[in-house]
């Protein structure tokens, strides 16, 4: 009786949410207060793929959910991100039947790092993929290891593990663990010999903190990594990006599937071989996935394109307290030769929390925009002045900076008649302040 009257419950504040424009988290919050193990109780699918880290969850489950779909298959998955154990119930509940059944062929889930612990008390995934884990949310997450012992409660023996073999932290979670599988990059000809960012939280080995050393960098601490005091190292990958020309816009997966980059990203395409990697383990032959993927665009607004005025732009999303994501975003603004204007938008700091602290933009690589192609830089929103004192550590010359509290005055700074792109980087938080004031395509 609890069960049903939760799952009837959680479907009508779900329609009611709907309506109103909201609800994605409440409507299994008040089911779990009737049912608290409601969970428990549903009949899942064979299969459930959970996918969890630092970043690049929702993207990943997206491209997971598409090439699936597109290959047949019935796919039942948190399509808008709310990813705690609330999120996680009110979308299991709103598509299981009134008897606590899940009619589909896969079930996804997109679950929080740190809240995972108690989605899978109730279940276990058959697979679980981990895409990264690096400083995010510091008043919420504290240090990358803090996660890492979070996540580990949540891991059943049942469960196949899918990792990012190139993050040492990730990595740990496969030490001697039998079945688990890998994905990561060869040597790629935009990696680096040596490392090229504010902090390394590679320097130490996450087994006897021993001095790590790496043979290539990929991206910050992201790596082909070996530890020369006790021998913990990057595995041998099952699925691989052999090549990759950002330049060009494309990757190759295990020397024989190409596919065509909508967004110009090392970090896109680690998302797209996770999720290359999940739609093998589900029998698609990679073939038919580099055709499901090749050109895809994301259609959870990580990135958009716009217009002002005359001007064309690029909308990326970053992650405020989230320093790696910022990077990441800032070295698509530096590799775009044809030259740019950049604007920079932190208005409200943290999504959890009534935070004003900044110290985290001071680990952000800034750097990355001291280049000829970078023409302008505008600050914006109530931190614009705690970005301009970070950016008087960059020597970027104070000609290209431009600063104002108001966003619509930052729009508007870049509303004229230059034929130079335009990239705007900032957080969900502050997305729509600035979509609402240009045209999006």
């Amino acid at each position: 009786m609890r069960k049903f009257l939760a799952i009837i419950i959680c479907k009508i504040l779900r329609v009611i949410g709907k309506f109103i424009g909201k609800g994605s988290s409440l409507p299994g919050k008040f089911a779990l207060k009737v049912c608290p193990n409601v969970l428990s109780k549903i009949k899942l699918p064979e299969k459930i793929v959970a996918v969890t880290g630092s970043n690049g969850k929702t993207s990943t489950v997206e491209m997971i959910a598409h090439i699936l779909r597109t290959n047949g298959l019935k796919v039942i998955y948190n399509a808008e991100g709310s990813n705690q154990i609330e999120g996680v119930t009110t979308f299991i509940l709103s598509n299981a039947t009134l008897g606590g059944k899940l009619d589909g062929d896969v079930l996804l889930i997109e679950s929080d790092e740190r809240y995972a612990k108690y989605t899978f008390k109730h279940f276990a995934p058959t697979h679980l993929v981990l895409t990264n884990l690096y400083r995010d949310q510091l008043t919420r997450n504290g240090h990358p290891m803090w996660v890492y012992n979070a996540i580990k409660e949540s891991i059943h023996d049942s469960t196949q593990l899918i990792l990012n073999a190139d993050d040492p932290l990730v990595s740990l979670f496969g030490k001697d663990r039998e079945g688990t599988l890998w994905f990561g990059a060869d040597k790629l000809s935009t990696d680096s010999s040596e490392f090229n960012g504010v902090y390394n939280d590679g320097v130490y080995c996450p087994v006897c903190h021993g001095p790590m050393e790496y043979s290539t960098y990929h991206y910050n601490h992201i790596g082909h990594f070996d530890c020369a005091v006790c021998g913990y190292k990057r595995r041998n990958t099952d699925f691989t990006v052999t090549k990759a020309d950002l330049n060009e816009g494309f990757i190759v997966i295990d020397g024989k599937h190409r596919i065509d980059l909508a967004l110009k990203s090392l970090y896109n395409i680690y998302n797209l071989l996770a999720a290359y990697t999940v739609a093998s383990v589900m029998g698609i032959e990679g073939e038919r996935i580099a055709e499901c993927i090749n050109n895809y665009t994301l259609k959870n607004g990580r990135v958009l394109t716009f217009r002002l005025g005359s001007r064309r732009g690029t909308f990326l999303v970053a992650k405020h307290e989230n320093s790696i994501s910022y990077d990441l975003s800032l070295k698509v603004v530096a590799s775009d030769t044809e030259g740019s204007d950049v604007l920079i938008i932190v208005d409200a700091v943290s999504r959890k929390y009534f935070t004003s602290d900044v110290s985290w933009l001071y680990d952000i690589n800034f750097q990355l925009l001291d280049a000829d192609n970078v023409k302008n830089i505008v600050l914006a929103g109530a931190y614009a002045n705690d970005l301009a004192a970070r950016f008087s550590y960059t020597g970027i010359g104070d000609y290209k900076i431009k600063v104002t509290e108001s966003i619509a005055e930052g729009v508007e700074l870049l509303n004229n008649d230059s034929t130079d792109k335009i990239y705007v980087i900032t957080c969900f938080s502050d997305k729509g302040k600035f979509l609402e004031l240009v045209e999006v395509e």
